[in-house]
C-alpha cells in the first residue's frame, strides 16, 4: 500500500494504523498519530483501516536534558 508518512511516499504492507506504528518500532505511549488531518486516539489504532494515498503523521516524543 502506498502511504504518505511524515511527508514521504512510502510503500508498506500494512492494513491498520497500529501496524504502521509497529513497523517503525515506536513506543506507543510516546506517539501521536494523525490520519488525513484527524488525530487518532491510541485506542483506535487497530480499528483504523488504511487506504492507498492516506496521509499519516507520526509524532514521537523523546526525552532528553
Amino acid at each position: 500500500m502506498k502511504l504518505i508518512i511524515n511527508g514521504e511516499d512510502i510503500q508498506l504492507d500494512v492494513k491498520t494504523l497500529d501496524e504502521v506504528v509497529k513497523h517503525y518500532e515506536l513506543e506507543q505511549n510516546l506517539v501521536v498519530t494523525e490520519v488525513d488531518g484527524t488525530i487518532i486516539d491510541r485506542t483506535n489504532w487497530s480499528e483504523t483501516e488504511l487506504k492507498d494515498g492516506m496521509r499519516i503523521e507520526l509524532v514521537h516524543f523523546v526525552g532528553g536534558g
